[in-house]
């Protein structure tokens, strides 16, 4: 096709295509069409094309489950003795990042120069975020330093090195072991950090945004706003028992 024939209707067929012929989800879909839209853009800028044919074309919003570990079965993660050792690992990791809401590279890169003793004279973690490229400063609450001091060694890197990949398949073995039925992966850990460990623990909104290093409040919003609706209708519940009485 010459770029003077797309339209918005080639966006929706090419939407469809893309659904039923490559079997693709929504989230992969609105990928390929901002793909696509790029070279358009610089087919106008070079003057290829006098205005933007997609121009009226909005991506159609997804709306995607939080899975987190709950408080019980965080404490049976925590409980549980994992044979082999590289299972121990794994579990050790992914508790960690449940308390301080890293990413997998931002966990593979944690360096002994990214802990630094804070103004309240605790130990805070200080780094860039991979996605976002922001500062984020995170307190180190006493579990997770536990896994620091064990596996702070020799190496400038705190935690020995594992692929994502393996580090998710060893959680789908661990899951299985401790009769968690939810799909792990090491994401897993941080909606459980802003979920379980802060949101549940009455830590507002605007300080879970901070410490998961989000560009904005309007993402910490829009993936954690349920959780908080969750909470609330609980509160009330209890609330309601006791004007009752």
């Amino acid at each position: 096709m010459s770029l003077e024939e797309l339209n918005l209707q080639f966006l929706d067929d090419f939407d469809y295509f893309l659904k039923t012929e490559k079997n693709q989800k929504q989230i992969t879909v609105n990928k390929e069409i901002q793909r696509l839209r790029t070279p358009i853009k610089r087919a106008i800028s070079e003057g290829y094309l006098d205005r933007d044919p997609f121009i009226l074309y909005k991506s159609k919003t997804i709306r995607k489950e939080v899975v987190f570990l709950s408080t019980k079965e965080l404490e049976t993660l925590e409980k549980a003795v994992l044979q082999p050792k590289r299972l121990g690992v794994i579990q050790n990791l992914f508790i960690f990042c449940c308390y301080t809401g890293l990413a997998y590279n931002e966990m593979t890169n944690l360096k002994k120069n990214n802990i630094q003793i804070g103004f309240d004279m605790r130990n805070w973690i200080q780094m860039k975020r991979e996605k976002t490229q922001r500062q984020i400063s995170i307190p180190i609450l006493p579990k997770a330093q536990e896994i620091i001091d064990k596996y702070s060694k020799d190496s400038d890197y705190i935690f020995p090195s594992i692929s994502n990949q393996k580090f998710n398949s060893y959680l789908k073995e661990i899951a299985a072991i401790t009769g968690i039925e939810k799909r792990l992966t090491h994401h897993t850990a941080r909606k459980t950090f802003a979920s379980t460990v802060l949101l549940y623990n009455d830590v507002p909104m605007e300080i879970v945004s901070e410490l998961l290093g989000h560009s904005n409040m309007t993402i910490t919003q829009e993936s954690y706003g349920k959780i908080v609706q969750k909470k609330v209708s609980k509160e009330i519940k209890k609330l309601k028992l006791r004007i009752k009485k």
